[in-house]
């Protein structure tokens, strides 16, 4: 078996004045009215002092780029954290003074000032979104920077055979808020199958496919001519799971021959940004970002009375 050719090193983009962050295709979710302002929702205010404010353990965790928060919780169910030497519970609020232990390591206090990092990376074909792999195939996470304290989040996944954009993180908070089904963040594809679609499959695609782990649809496809018995369209989404476009087409009989996933939310593949290299989102774009999920995100239900 012939040797793979070495691979080349990671290179940076270069700065570009053009804002990778685009407005999503769909309506933008309308603010609720009784929403507290600067993007906060009731659920993380609350119980403490104006000038010291308690949080969700799992949530100052996440912040703290250690992991998402379902994983975060996971590990307080797993009574792996202490607080003020007491083993921590889902329902526990911490304040900046208490003294958080991962075992023995003492978990920092998030700065609230500091924006997260957040990296945008076109994924070429053949690399996985893992950081282990039995099979010792190359992971995405080879060609990000080194971090200190922290880890890179990947928000959503590519498989094996899909190129284009992925976002890392280091705000569990923001890789959740992206990824999660409540806040349904659209995701947009080029696609190119063999063959073309008709008036009925479009239909289709639009209305809704049963598939085996449920109704997945498209909110909008668009054809985007091609050459030969190759054709592109351009589909957009709000769900991630996986796979999920190559079933849709499977479903209609027709075989995608290469996938792009061109845009996330509102953060879309720069097109100067090559197979294989990272940029680093500027911390103003990130301040959008998070402004823009704060004002997408659903209302909090109210509590029936009885």
């Amino acid at each position: 078996m012939a040797a793979r050719p070495a691979r080349p090193s990671p290179q940076r983009a270069r700065t570009r004045k053009r804002s990778p962050l685009r407005p999503p295709a769909g309506k933008v979710a309308e603010r609720n009215a009784a929403r507290t302002g600067g993007g906060r929702s009731r659920g993380d205010a609350a119980e403490g002092d104006a000038e010291h404010p308690s949080q969700k353990l799992q949530k100052v965790l996440a912040q703290s780029g250690l992991g998402s928060r379902r994983t975060m919780e996971e590990w307080i169910r797993e009574g792996k954290i202490t607080v003020n030497g007491q083993v921590a519970g889902i329902g526990t609020r911490v304040k900046p003074e208490d003294l958080i232990r991962i075992g023995h390591k003492i978990v920092r206090w998030p700065m609230t000032q500091r924006v997260p990092r957040v990296l945008i990376y076109h994924k070429p074909e053949g690399e996985i979104v893992s950081h282990d792999d039995p099979e010792g195939r190359e992971s995405v996470f080879d060609s990000l920077p080194a971090l200190r304290g922290a880890k890179w989040l990947a928000v959503g996944r590519l498989d094996y055979n899909t190129s284009g954009l992925l976002i890392f993180t280091t705000s569990g908070e923001l890789a959740n808020r992206m990824m999660h089904p409540r806040f349904a963040v659209e995701r947009e594809y080029a696609v190119r199958i063999v063959g073309e679609l008709n008036g009925e499959q479009i239909a289709r695609l639009t209305n809704g496919i049963k598939l085996s782990d449920g109704i997945a649809a498209c909110l909008s496809v668009e054809d985007q001519g091609g050459e030969g018995t190759n054709h592109w369209y351009r589909i957009v989404l709000r769900e991630g799971r996986n796979r999920v476009v190559r079933r849709l087409f499977e479903a209609l009989g027709l075989t995608v021959s290469r996938l792009i996933r061109v845009r996330f939310g509102v953060v879309a593949l720069p097109p100067r940004l090559k197979r294989g290299q990272v940029s680093a989102l500027p911390a103003a774009e990130v301040k959008r970002l998070l402004a823009w999920l704060d004002e997408t995100a659903p209302a909090p239900q109210a509590t029936p009375r009885a």
